[in-house]
């Protein structure tokens, strides 16, 4: 049987592995940040209805420009961000890939400061950019001295800050996004996929957009929205942007029925939302309780907790799997991350870790 190394792949590819988040069939997952709560049954209605009015004209090509769609995140976002300064695509990942393939590519490099989303640099390595690394400050932190050295020593094309930084959930503070932007020569994506967990009234980096021409800003609905099966990511940035990502992006990117059930979502915004304040209880009930078994769980503005401390990582994940419970092991040492769920979930997760510990 043919291999893979037997295939004439691109040289820069051998040896590198796919995205890996296990996929095992348990009552309990809390390993991929999921919105563990259920849509509720006015919104799945609604959706359901709106996707089947699209299929009637599904033997049509969706509206390319997805026009409607653009119009209600822009009006989500909020913060003055009109239409034109809006795309989406197929979840961030798909958002990120067109902006790397735009702005990155052969003979570019991306920065990132890792711990941080596996996928930045795995799509960096998809469109061929380098991938460039600077380390963090204490407890995962960037100060903006930090961050401003990196890109001056390192000059990259893109810089990604991830607020909340997943895995381990630790927010960027404006002050540092707004030294990076006065620095680099290049695009600036502040990937914010878990915004809507910070603390209520956190500013957001849609705020620094007007005069920042190269500030990328990506959100998605995967999370909060708990829209992770729809695929729908987004981006707030100058038009100029936009008009960037159209000569990369494929025609016809995005389905019409992925725009009927994300508009009739977004009509539901206030409903959808709902889960946020239970998520961050459960968020903050883990960081407390992890404590208290022994564990140093790390404050987290998102909707996950990482926690170090960890004996044997891999050991900890085997006993949680063969309970049902499906948490991450990031590859960070001594350390896993665990999703905040439902109440019922989050206690279930920490009995079965306690009944370990003794």
């Amino acid at each position: 049987m043919t291999s893979l190394d037997d295939l004439p792949i691109r040289d820069d590819l051998r040896g590198q592995s796919p995205y890996g988040a296990p996929q095992k069939p348990v009552r309990i997952a809390l390993n991929v940040n999921e919105n563990t709560h259920p849509i509720p049954e006015v919104v799945v209605a609604h959706v359901t209805a709106a996707v089947e009015h699209a299929l009637r004209t599904v033997n049509r090509y969706p509206d390319r420009e997805f026009t409607t769609l653009r119009e209600h995140l822009a009006t989500y976002l909020g913060e003055g961000v009109e239409r034109e300064q809006v795309w989406a695509a197929n979840g961030s990942n798909e958002v990120i890939q067109q902006l790397l393939q735009a702005f990155g590519g052969p003979g570019r490099r991306v920065l990132g400061f890792p711990p941080t989303y596996s996928m930045h640099s795995i799509i960096a390595s998809s469109t061929g950019t380098e991938w460039v690394t600077a380390e963090r400050d204490d407890e995962f932190r960037l100060s903006p001295a930090t961050a401003v050295a990196a890109v001056e020593r390192l000059d990259p094309d893109i810089v990604f800050l991830c607020t909340p930084n997943n895995p381990t959930g630790t927010p960027i503070g404006l002050d540092t996004i707004e030294a990076v932007c006065a620095v680099a020569r290049g695009i600036v994506i502040v990937d914010e996929a878990y915004a809507e967990f910070l603390p209520e009234g956190e500013p957001s980096a849609l705020s620094l957009l007007p005069g920042r021409p190269r500030l990328v800003v990506s959100r998605t609905m995967s999370k909060a929205f708990a829209f992770a099966g729809a695929r729908l990511g987004y981006l707030a940035a100058d038009p100029a942007v936009v008009d960037a990502l159209r000569l990369v992006r494929l025609p016809y990117h995005l389905s019409a029925l992925t725009q009927a059930a994300a508009v009739a979502a977004l009509q539901h915004a206030p409903l959808m939302l709902e889960t946020v304040d239970a998520i961050r209880a459960q968020r903050d009930r883990l960081v407390v309780e992890l404590a208290a078994l022994g564990y140093a769980p790390h404050a987290s503005g998102a909707n996950f907790v990482l926690f170090g401390g960890v004996d044997d990582p891999q050991a900890t994940f085997q006993y949680l799997l063969e309970h049902d419970i499906l948490i991450r092991d990031i590859g960070l040492p001594g350390h896993l991350r665990v999703t905040a769920g439902t109440p019922e979930e989050t206690t279930e997760f920490l009995e079965v870790l306690g009944r370990m510990n003794r």
